[in-house]
C-alpha cells in the first residue's frame, strides 16, 4: 500500500522543514511546494504558520492559498492548519488594533489572549472531546504552544438535528482564559498547537491524520 502524499504549502511562512520531518516521520510522502496543482492533487495539504497573521495571510494570498484551500475543502480533500495556519482558516485577525481578513472558512475573530504572561510558550494539556480521531490515544497528553493570539470564542452553530451533518469537534486549552486549541471539521482540521514539536504526543496527532487520508 502507498503512503498518503502531502504537501506542505510553501507560502515563505518558514518552519517548513520540521513539519516536513514530522509528516515524513508520520508516514506520508511529503513535498514542499507553493505549486497550486501539487496542492490540488496531493491526498491532504498542510498549512504551516507563524508569526503575524496578516504577514501570513499576504504570503498566503501570494500563492493562491486562500484559493486552495477552498477548492479542496469544496472537493472533500483534507486540509490541516498548524498554529498560525489555524488561525488564518478564520475569519478576521485582529493584531495591533489592525483587522485583517483571514480565508473565512469559519466565522470568528483571532485576538489577543488576555493572560498575565504572553506568549504563551510551553506544554499545555488540552481539553479533547470525546470519538476525537485527531487525538486518538493522546487525550490526556501535553502540547507544545507558542503563540500570543487565539480564537477564545466558536461562532460557527451546530447543524441541525437530523441534516446528517456532523457538528464540529472542538479541543480547548487554557492560558489566562480558554481558547480553541483544535477543530476538526470534516475534511478540515487544525491545531493552534505545533505537533512537529510536542514530541510523541504530536507524533500521534499527525498520524492519526495521515492515516485517515
Amino acid at each position: 500500500m502507498s503512503s498518503a502524499s502531502v504537501v506542505v504549502l510553501d507560502y515563505g511562512s518558514g518552519n517548513l522543514r520540521s513539519a516536513e520531518r514530522a509528516l515524513a516521520q508520520a508516514g506520508a510522502d511529503v513535498a514542499v511546494t507553493s505549486d497550486g496543482d501539487a496542492a490540488m492533487a496531493a491526498d491532504g495539504l498542510v498549512v504551516p504558520g507563524v508569526g503575524a497573521f496578516a504577514a501570513c495571510m499576504a504570503g498566503l494570498r501570494s500563492v493562491s492559498g486562500p484559493q486552495l484551500i477552498g477548492r479542496r475543502l469544496a472537493a472533500g480533500r483534507p486540509v490541516l492548519g498548524i498554529c498560525v495556519g489555524m488561525q488564518v482558516l478564520f475569519e478576521t485577525g485582529l493584531e495591533h488594533g489592525v483587522r485583517t481578513e483571514g480565508c473565512g472558512q469559519w466565522p470568528g475573530v483571532v485576538e489577543r489572549l488576555i493572560a498575565p504572561v504572553l506568549p504563551h510558550m510551553g506544554w499545555s494539556t488540552v481539553d479533547v472531546p470525546e470519538g476525537s480521531a485527531l487525538f486518538k490515544g493522546v487525550e490526556n497528553e501535553r502540547f507544545y504552544f507558542v503563540h500570543s493570539y487565539a480564537v477564545r470564542r466558536w461562532e460557527l452553530p451546530d447543524p441541525d438535528a437530523g441534516s446528517g451533518v456532523a457538528p464540529p469537534q472542538l479541543s480547548w486549552a487554557d492560558h489566562g482564559e480558554r481558547f480553541l486549541a483544535a477543530v476538526e471539521n470534516g475534511p478540515l482540521a487544525a491545531t493552534q498547537f505545533h505537533p512537529e514539536k510536542s514530541g510523541d504526543a504530536g507524533a500521534a496527532v499527525l498520524a492519526n491524520w495521515v492515516r485517515a487520508l
